[in-house]
């Protein structure tokens, strides 16, 4: 059975446990899946109504691409699981000789590598769904709005954690080329992306408190 497919408590028991996988990774996948997906609970209770007919096709195309996303993210658990395993047969390798050692480490660094790929898209996928959340806060219904500020806040933790497993794998990677190119564009990304989260919250308070 796939990570993503066990139950909400099966998932969290074996988050807990001592098992490498899932870890951070796919709980940031999760997490960003749930966001966007509050997304589109948002879209639904849109569309249809008179009272917001003016962005019926805005709010349809938003969906769209939400549902995407989402199984974007939900996919993800399980590619997250299958990248970290590389790595972790690479730190059980041999190290006695000079040879083993050079082995090792060319191993390693590709592996490392491997490790960034999903949490590299995590940041990237969770960016797309915050700024359909952005455009969505002017345009779902009213009712559901305090909805768009749970989604936007766990797209916000989600973004976050993606690149907090970025990080914790080019800390080691030696090219230095490659992690200055994924550390720049996920910076940008993340700094970017919990900016607009902290708007689109804002407006959710605005609109909470009138």
């Amino acid at each position: 059975m796939k990570i993503a497919q066990k139950s909400c408590i099966d998932f969290v028991d074996v988050l807990a446990s001592k098992s490498a996988v899932p870890g951070g990774g796919g709980a940031a996948a999760l997490t960003g899946a749930i966001g966007i997906a509050l997304g589109s609970m948002v879209c639904n209770l849109t569309i249809g109504k008179k009272k917001y007919a003016e962005y019926e096709e805005s709010v349809k195309s938003i969906l769209e691409k939400a549902r995407s996303l989402e199984k974007d993210l939900l996919n993800m658990i399980d590619e997250d699981a299958q990248c970290f395993l590389p790595l972790s047969k690479a730190y059980g390798l041999p190290s006695s000789t000079e040879e083993e050692k050079k082995i090792k480490a060319e191993t390693m660094e590709s592996a490392l590598k491997t490790a960034c790929e999903v949490p590299i898209k995590i940041v990237k996928v969770c960016y797309e769904s915050i700024k359909l959340h952005e455009d969505l806060v002017d345009k779902g219904s009213r009712l559901a709005i305090s909805d768009v500020g749970v989604g936007v806040q766990c797209l916000r933790a989600a973004i976050l954690s993606g690149q907090l497993n970025v990080v914790i794998n080019i800390n080691s990677i030696k090219d230095e080329q490659y992690v200055e190119s994924v550390r720049t564009e996920v910076n940008r990304l993340v700094e970017d992306g919990v900016r607009i989260c902290d708007e689109v919250y804002k407006k959710v308070e605005i609109a909470l408190n009138k």
